[in-house]
């Protein structure tokens, strides 16, 4: 049984990809790469105070605050001056030296699946794009985990440690946190579909011959 899975396994890696695929993986690469122009994430933050609510958009290689000249960023830092939250700088965020490099390669990769036009390139850019999401988005959760737990005990305000939703809204002090995906993400969601897609389409293909 586990033979015959490894055999059908082996011929699938081994289908040559149609022209539809190898179309699709050309939509594929322009997807990953307009993601990098956009948000990834964005973060809002909303109290009596600041009736029109702090923005923090997320991009693959910077943090941009919203409002006048970005001045949500200075603001949101303040506050988490006040309760003892060290500053967000981009230069801690180590990731962004990382994404825009990977997403250049998902688009490399995808490149070369439809020129080369065998199923295993699809295969394991799928694998490689799909494991980088997980380990991002844990890489994202730590990085709000310890934000929102190394407090400074002598700050102004005194608040329960807490994590920053990821995904959702909260309530944090007079605060209204919410996190939520923007167009980044989707297109790379729009992506990882693609390759699926692309491997669907050339599913019943004939092997190539050995």
């Amino acid at each position: 049984m586990i033979a015959d899975l490894l055999k059908r396994e082996f011929k699938f890696l081994h289908l040559p990809l149609n022209f539809a695929s190898r179309l699709i993986l050309l939509l594929a690469a322009v997807a990953v790469a307009a993601s990098v122009f956009f948000p990834l994430w964005r973060l809002r933050l909303i109290a009596p105070q600041y009736a029109e609510g702090l923005q923090l958009d997320i991009y693959a290689w910077k943090i941009q605050g919203g409002g006048l000249n970005g001045n949500d960023l200075t603001e949101i830092n303040n506050l988490n001056h006040y309760i003892g939250m060290r500053p967000l700088h981009q230069a801690d965020f180590t990731e962004m030296q990382v994404l825009p490099f990977m997403f250049g390669v998902f688009v490399l990769l995808a490149l070369r699946a439809a020129v080369l036009g065998g199923m295993r390139f699809v295969v394991d850019l799928f694998m490689l794009a799909a494991w980088f999401g997980v380990f991002s988005i844990g890489s994202f959760y730590y990085r709000l985990y310890t934000y929102g737990h190394q407090l400074d005990p002598k700050a102004a305000m005194t608040i329960e440690p807490f994590t920053p939703l990821i995904f959702g809204t909260q309530q944090i002090a007079n605060f209204t946190q919410s996190s939520y995906p923007q167009l980044g993400t989707y297109l790379l969601w729009v992506f990882m579909a693609l390759l699926l897609v692309a491997m669907w389409c050339s599913r019943k293909e004939k092997a190539f011959a050995r």
